[in-house]
């Protein structure tokens, strides 16, 4: 059965990620820029976890008590009978969990992930084949241009200046369309001379 994309809000949320390895390492960064509150418990962890300021490194083996008031659980120890054990008692709690390298203990799962500011691309191919999501997230990422994040951030501060001067709401989703069509011709935000112009054009009855 395919998995539904559904697209949460992180900020705040308490997760746990239990592991110190370097599968610990890729959660941490994926999961940082969407700005949750990060635990990893491990006896040992990588000196790049240690070094990352955001995330509270415990040097501690697994306990239950540490899932106490987290919001969702990453289990990636290299022992797959713990991370099972941690998979059930999350299940019975009803707190999510991802442990990788078995989906059936997971009740989400991690896409493959292409970020540019705003945006975010998850791709699954519900475990059928892990090569086919890194190819796709591959296109995806060389077809979007290197500021496609300035480009978002700034099509979004114009949206209060475009409904001001263009009321109608049809004739305003075609100027933010030949603003996006423009944005991405050039592969960047436009400069005020190009937005003017393209806002007289489309103003014309």
């Amino acid at each position: 059965m395919a998995y539904f994309p559904f697209f949460v809000d992180l900020t705040g949320k308490e997760g746990l990620v239990v592991g110190g390895g370097a599968v610990a390492l890729r959660k941490l960064e994926k999961l940082l820029p969407y700005g949750p509150h990060l635990t990893a418990a491990a006896p040992a962890f990588l000196p790049e976890i240690q070094m990352m300021e955001s995330v509270t490194c415990l040097e501690t083996p697994f306990t239950y008590t540490l899932l106490q008031g987290k919001d969702f659980v990453i289990a990636a120890t290299d022992d797959l009978s713990l991370n099972r054990r941690i998979a059930a008692f999350c299940r019975e709690k009803g707190i999510l969990v991802n442990v990788v390298d078995d989906q059936e203990s997971c009740t989400f799962l991690f896409p493959a992930l292409v970020k540019r500011g705003e945006l975010s691309v998850g791709i699954s191919t519900g475990g059928a084949s892990p090569s086919a999501a890194v190819y796709l997230k591959e296109r995806i990422s060389e077809a979007l241009p290197e500021r496609f994040g300035e480009i978002l951030d700034y099509l979004a501060s114009l949206r209060e200046k475009v409904k001001l001067l263009i009321p109608e709401e049809g004739r305003r989703a075609g100027v933010f369309k030949a603003l996006f069509t423009a944005c991405m011709e050039r592969g960047r935000p436009l400069e005020e001379q190009e937005m003017q112009a393209i806002l007289e054009r489309e103003e014309r009855p």
